[in-house]
């Protein structure tokens, strides 16, 4: 996870969180260090960083700008929205009122076991 300001672009911290990217478990044998492929919308629909993923090793799934919704991407996208949405469903995360970072980050942790917890609870 990277914490940055608001007004930063996205685009910039997507290097940087690829790298971050832990090695995927799965099967026996050595674990894969890299997803097979990567999803984004529009944001990031320029050649410069569809080439840098795939230097990376990952495909990348970006949707083009210009052209009609429907790609696809959106089956995926629901569950990244949803989480925000989950997150935002915690009062304190909302806004932002912590100065530093590494108690903004402890909410963050908190957030995400108790959400964890409740979807944990609701499928039992």
């Amino acid at each position: 996870m990277s914490l940055t300001g608001g007004n930063r672009n996205d685009v910039t911290q997507l290097l940087p969180l690829i790298d971050k990217i832990p090695p995927v478990r799965g099967r026996r044998g050595r674990p894969r260090q890299r997803p097979d492929q990567m999803f984004a919308d529009r944001a990031y629909d320029h050649d410069k960083y569809r080439r840098a993923v795939r230097a990376k090793g990952i495909r990348p799934r970006i949707a083009r700008r210009g052209t009609p919704h429907g790609s696809g991407l959106g089956v995926y996208r629901w569950v990244v929205e949803r989480t925000i949405a989950w997150y935002h469903g915690m009062k304190r995360l909302r806004i932002r009122w912590e100065r530093r970072d590494d108690i903004h980050e402890a909410f963050l942790s908190l957030a995400t076991c108790i959400i964890t917890y409740r979807h944990i609870v609701r499928l039992c």
